[in-house]
């Protein structure tokens, strides 16, 4: 066991592990955006792609439990790799040279305790239904069922009114603008250090990369926070 962990207590193994971790985490940030943004296409995309997840519990809570995994794993690195560092430094500089470092590289820990807040609360919002009862999926006094079309054999319920019912609450909407804002800050950075510690920025593209890590920064921002907002201005699908 001690063999197999030697590279990752190395900090150079540790960031190479937070690099792919890293990775795969924004490939689902992704892909599950991806999913969400099936409300601006009615109700119906958005339910139909809720009940195909749901059709496999099994397969989906044991992706549910690796992502969970991965991503701590992310954290605790994270965390050890930022303890390193002061370490390494325990008395600040008198002065800062700050110019090339902003805000999200310098904060990276902060950002990153901040998401691991939101997703609890994400969570326990629209997965177990604890911060909003009224509105959960399966509370079919509250939330109108989704009429499939053997209701008999495959019940389900109306996930895309649960969202609506979620995001028509002021405190609710901003609390995930907020939660989508320090996202984008931890990718803006994180994504781009992500090639430096594989090793691809210096292969001639890193200039490339960067920028494409920046385009996914901001547009997962963008799509994010636009469900949120479009639904508390009044926006509801059909």
């Amino acid at each position: 066991m001690n063999l197999l962990l030697r590279p990752v207590r190395s900090s150079v193994g540790s960031k190479y592990v937070m690099a792919v971790t890293g990775l795969g985490l924004v490939v689902f940030v992704i892909a599950h955006m991806a999913g969400n943004l099936l409300i601006f296409a009615g109700k119906g995309p958005l339910n139909s792609y809720a009940h195909s997840l749901e059709s496999n519990p099994a397969l989906l809570w044991t992706a549910r439990a690796g992502l969970l995994a991965i991503f701590l794993v992310h954290v605790v690195l994270g965390i050890r790799l930022t303890r390193q560092n002061m370490q390494a430094r325990p008395v600040r500089y008198v002065y800062e040279d700050t110019v090339q470092a902003n805000w999200a590289s310098r904060h990276m820990l902060l950002t990153g305790l901040v998401l691991l807040a939101f997703i609890v609360y994400h969570l326990l919002h629209f997965t177990f239904g604890v911060t909003d009862p009224g509105h959960f999926k399966y509370n079919t006094g509250a939330v109108p069922q989704y009429q499939p079309q053997d209701p008999a054999l495959h019940p389900q319920h109306d996930v895309a009114a649960m969202v609506v019912g979620g995001f028509r609450q002021p405190l609710v909407s901003l609390a995930y603008v907020v939660a989508q804002l320090f996202l984008g800050l931890h990718l803006w950075h994180g994504a781009a250090s992500w090639f430096q510690s594989l090793g691809l920025n210096a292969r001639g593209y890193d200039r490339l990369l960067y920028r494409l890590a920046h385009v996914v920064a901001v547009g997962v921002t963008v799509g994010n926070c636009s469900i949120p907002l479009a639904i508390l201005l009044g926006y509801e699908p059909r």
